[in-house]
């Protein structure tokens, strides 16, 4: 029997306060949501981020 792998997939970091999709990254399916602090530049600061699949 083959294992089956998780493929990880990419997902994007967006701003809850302009929109903005300002980071992607790539992880592992499932798991929670995640929320994070990052810079954004067009407001130059930090805010929170979430993510989201395209």
């Amino acid at each position: 029997m083959a294992k089956s792998k998780k493929k990880a997939e990419t997902v994007f970091l967006v701003c809850e306060e302009t929109g903005d999709y300002n980071y992607t990254i790539r992880r592992k399916s499932g798991g929670e949501r995640l929320e994070l602090k990052k810079y954004s530049p067009r407001l130059r600061r930090h805010t929170l981020h979430v993510e989201k699949k395209k």
